[in-house]
This record gives structure tokens, sequence and C-alpha cells, in this order.
């Protein structure tokens, strides 16, 4: 039997050759479309699997029938190679003049890359082990009138693989795994939520427009002038009021949209997991979640220790900076705020004087870093809130340098030194400002300088963080807001500190962490609608605004509500973490740019004025 040497590679025919191609055979009265119910025997996958021990050179009687897409061809005289794909994986085509004839030969030998065929024939195993199909007779089932991308080079540019995904599925396989992983994530939450008797529920897509969050994204309402529905930011609402209608336990992969500035983990629109259920409290909730994660990780092929850790929340902020702390390295922030009180750097001991905190972390081998080098670290200080950085080097042949050691004193400096554990070789950077802003300028910091270093981060690390406080102060609007949302249980000791001292309410919240990123976020619910106004009103929500905006929830809670509580685990986000992706973008099959537009249809678009006038509206 011949062999694949001496190959003569077919160039791919361009678009021209290609619509040519169509013509003639349009002209000879036959199809380039085909028949869409070709009926194949078999997926590659399947023939990978019975025939794996199929020995070199072996031929077999048993007959397939296959169908896919055309990737590659060599023909080498009276042989024609094929390279088929389907949903499942790969095969090689092998096609003798002999056994086809030399009229379909001659069309076998003018298919292009992107072809769509089936093809029949026994299956065989070349000299040189290459799984085959011996084909026999083959069926041209569309026509490909573009080319592929080049076969060497595939497709790369980030843009061109979103505007074209549909090409990106085809010409990259890892691509094609990660959307397979998604499915079998997707598929284990269903499983485990379905096995332990919750019930599926679809929320409404059009609802109405809620304050409090991120911005809606809102639609005009024909029948109804001037007013607009706005796409769900999350199900929140509408889950609840199933708990009062008798609705134990519920579970949506629901859709949610948010008006919101983007970055690497975050789109317009978006995939949760959303999971409520009656009579929990937080710890039903968390061991639900981790005999989930379980099984969902499994799916993925992850192996990872339960149960979880289980964080303060002002722990997690002391050690790392931030509620969504990536534990898989050190780094941790250490507060020197006593250390510093009183010492001759202005800079610090104003900042304790007027109540704020002074942090450091110790960046290990970055203590040769040039003066220029450490001084553009203060541009990621400034982008969080900071009005400057301080910073000690000691270098590895036993110099201190630092603009700011002669103000400390050598009793202050040793203190630090002693505190930060300090080495030679050691870069220490510092943060005085108010306790969110040192800690998210230090948090930035720690993260940035783990990539510098390339600071090794195996694997996955999964945890808790709990005790949320239950408000915080929102500077920009002038008012209090809810650390996680308005709907969330206060702890009945500090239900009299809602109107008078806020930001001493602690909640029943948690989230669920993973790599230094959410992965998904809950709380123990209001059940009490007195509560819940006092909540909202504290919110800034007027009474007016709140019958508008919360009153179906407030009237369903005056029904009686069972306690309750629940979780939102973004899908999104976590398939971008167990694939090792850097972007979601990358796990959501057509997303969106940076500016929220599809780079493929080119949403969103201007509209004609008749639709306009429809919804009565107009441009300005």
């Amino acid at each position: 039997m011949a062999e694949e040497n001496n190959e003569q590679v077919i160039e791919d025919d361009p678009i021209e050759v290609r619509r040519a191609k169509r013509e003639a055979l349009l002209a000879e009265g036959k199809n380039p479309y085909g028949h869409a119910a070709f009926e194949y025997s078999h997926h590659i996958v399947d023939l990978d699997e019975k025939y794996a021990e199929l020995a070199d050179g072996e031929n077999t009687e048993d007959a397939v029938s296959i169908a896919g897409r055309v990737m590659a061809k060599r023909v080498q005289g009276k042989i024609i190679f094929f390279e088929l794909q389907d949903a499942t994986g790969r095969i090689q085509l092998f096609c003798r003049i002999n056994a086809l004839g030399e009229d379909v030969f001659a069309e076998m030998k003018d298919l292009d890359l992107g072809d769509w065929i089936g093809a029949h024939g026994l299956m065989m195993r070349t000299r040189r082990g290459q799984l085959s199909v011996a084909v026999d007779s083959f069926q041209l089932l569309s026509k490909a009138l573009r080319p592929l991308p080049e076969k060497f080079h595939g497709l790369n540019d980030k843009e061109t693989r979103y505007r074209q995904r549909y090409v990106d599925l085809i010409v990259n396989d890892e691509v094609r795994d990660t959307f397979q992983k998604r499915s079998k994530i997707l598929s284990a939450f269903r499983r485990y939520m379905e096995a332990d008797g919750y019930c599926e529920v679809e929320t409404p897509i059009l609802a109405n427009s809620t304050p409090e969050g991120a911005r809606d994204y809102l639609v005009p309402s024909r029948p109804n002038p001037g007013k607009f529905y706005a796409l769900p930011q999350s199900p929140q609402q509408f889950k609840q009021m199933l708990m009062v209608g008798g609705i134990e336990r519920y579970y949506q992969i629901a859709r949610c949209f948010r008006d919101e500035d983007l970055r690497a983990d975050r789109q317009p629109e978006f995939t949760q997991v959303d999971i409520e259920m009656s009579f929990v409290q937080e710890t039903d909730v968390m061991d639900l979640m981790e005999g989930v994660f379980k099984e969902v990780l499994a799916a993925a092929g992850v192996q990872h220790e339960f149960p979880l850790q289980r964080m303060p929340w002002k722990e997690a902020m002391d050690r790392f900076g931030c509620d969504r702390p990536d534990i898989r390295f050190g780094m941790e922030l250490v507060e020197l705020t006593e250390i510093v009180r009183g010492c001759g750097f202005g800079v610090f001991s104003k900042a304790v004087e007027a109540g704020n905190i002074v942090k450091a972390i110790n960046c290990k081998g970055a203590g040769d870093w040039s003066r220029g080098e450490i001084e553009k670290l203060g541009n990621i200080a400034s982008e969080n809130g900071a009005k400057g950085m301080a910073w000690i080097a000691y270098t590895t042949d036993g110099k201190e340098k630092s603009p700011i050691i002669k103000f400390l004193g050598d009793e202050v400096h040793a203190k630090i030194k002693e505190a930060m554990n300090v080495e030679a070789g050691d870069l220490v950077l510092f943060a005085a400002d108010t306790f969110d802003i040192a800690n998210a300028v230090l948090s930035a910091l720690r993260l940035h300088m783990a990539d510098a270093l390339d600071i090794p981060r195996p694997g996955h690390k999964l945890l808790w963080v709990v005790d949320f406080p239950m408000f915080k102060f929102d500077e920009e609007a002038n008012k209090y807001a809810a650390e996680h949302h308005p709907f969330t249980m206060i702890p009945e000791a500090d239900w009299d500190k809602i109107e008078t001292d806020p930001l001493a309410c602690g909640s029943y919240s948690y989230d669920i962490v993973m790599d230094g990123f959410e992965a998904g976020g809950g709380s123990i619910r209001i059940h009490n609608a007195e509560l819940q106004k006092r909540v909202l009103a504290r919110c800034g929500v007027d009474e007016e605004d709140m019958e508008v905006k919360f009153g179906h929830l407030i009237h369903a809670l005056e029904l009686g509500a069972p306690p309750h509580g629940g979780i939102a685990i973004g899908l999104d986000r976590l398939v971008m973490l167990l694939a090792g992706k850097q972007s979601i973008r990358d796990v959501i099959a057509f997303p969106k740019t940076s500016s929220a537009s599809d780079p493929m249809t080119g949403a969103p678009n201007a509209v004609t004025a008749k639709q306009l006038k429809e919804v009565a509206l107009r441009t300005l």
C-alpha cells in the first residue's frame, strides 16, 4: 500500500477559484450544498476509541460513514489524503483512484479546505500508524467559498478571533475544548442541584429598573410610551418572592446584565448559577456549595480539599488588603501604624494623627531594582487613590536606599525592619491613608509584584470570606450603600444601629473566592418587611421610590416569608479560572469588547427614525 511520503501539498484555492468551482457544479446539475439528512454512523472520537488497538498496516471490513469539514488535503499521485474534522475530533481519509474511479477521484481532488463532506469507507490503519477511513464514496454537503486561515499560523489575533468566533472554533482546538469544559461544568451544576431536590425556575428578562447596584440596561416599551423595562442585574427579588410562594429550593442558570465599565473578568451580559433556599443559615448554604463545587471541580479535572477555609472579612482586609484574596502566595500586608506614630516622617505621622493607617508589604527579590523602576510603582498607588508611595530598598550588597530613611530615625527604622522581616534583597512598599485606600493600594501592588517577580501560584485555592459589614459609605454619592446588597440580613443585635451607626452593622453574608477572584457571593436575606424598609431607607431610597421600585418585594414579605438565603456563582468567571484563561471573553462564545460592543455583528447599532418613533423616542 502506498504511504504518505513525497507528498505534494495542494495550496488552498482563493475565493475566486472556489466560486468558479461552485458554478461549474451547478452547470453540471450537481448540488454544491448536499443534503441535510446525511446519515453518519459514527463520530470520530468513537472511531478513535473503537479502533485504538488496530495494528499498524491492518485493514478491516468494517464500513463506516462520517461527516465533517476538510481541514487538510495532500495529493500523492493516485492517492489523496484528507484530514476530516467533526465536533469530536479529526481523522484521516485515505482516497485511492482505484477504489473511487477516475470521475469521483477528480471530484475529490477539487475539494477545498473548509468544504463539508460525508464519506463512506472501511476502517484501516496505515503502516505509519495513522487511523484512517479508506473511502469508497463521498458526498459534498457544503461548498466553502472563503478560505480558512493559513494552516500553520491559524487565527492568532485576539480581536480577529472574537470578531470571527466561528472561524476561531474551526481552527483552534483549544477554543473548542474550552467550550466543552464549560458545558461539563454547567452540567455538573445541574446534576447536583436536581439530585438535591432544587426546582429550576426561569425569572423575567424584562423587569423593572432599580436604583441600587450597577447601571441598568433599559428597554423602551412600545405599548407604554415613555416607560422602560430594565434587563435584570440578577434575579434577586424574583427568587425571594419564589421563597414567599413556597418554592423551597430554587436554582436557575440566569442571564444577567450590567451597564458597567468592563475589565478582564466582567462583561455587560453574563451567566450566573443562581440558588436560593428556605429555612437555612449561613453554614447550610456554604456546606451545600462545597458539595456542589466538589462535583463541579471534578468535572473540570480539578481536585481540591474540602471543607474550605473560612476567613472573616476583617482578616482578609488586614492580611491581603481586599475581600477576594489570592492565598496561593504570601507577601501579606503588615500594619505599622503604632510603630510610626509620632515619627519624623510627616506623611506617616500625619496619617496616624488623622486616624488613618500605615501598612506595608515586603517584596522579596526586588531590592536591587533601580530607583526609576521602583518609582514607576507609584502609578499603581495613584490609580488606587493614593497621593504617593513611600519605599525602602535593601540591596543584596547590604545597602539601604530610600528617600525616607533619614526622616524615620534609627529606632523606628529598626522596628520596621523587624516587623517586615527584612533581609538583603528586599523591597518594602508603604501606604499611609484611609483604611480603604491603604488596603486597595497595597493589594494592587501585591498582585503586580507577584507577576513582576514571577512568584509561583500553582493550582487553585478556594476559601470563604465571611462576616462582611452591612454598609459602606459611598463618597461619590455621599450616602451609605450596602456592601453586598440591601436585601442582606443584619444580626438582630445590630438592628438599632441602622440609623445611628450603620458602619457598625454586621451582616450574614459570604463570598466564595478562588485564586484572587470572587467566584460567587451570597447572604441570608431579610424576610422582615419593616426591616427591609429600614435598610432601603438607610441606603437613600425614599418612600416613593421604595414603593415603585421595591413595592412588589415588600408586599410579598408582608404576606409572610420563610427565613431564606442563597448564593450566585459567576459561571463565566469560574470557567475562566478552571480553563486557565486570562479573560472571561475567552470562555464566552460571542463576547463584547471593552466598549461593550459586539465585534462580530456590530451591535449596538443605530436604528431607524421609524423604530424610534414607535417607542416614543428620539436621539439628541
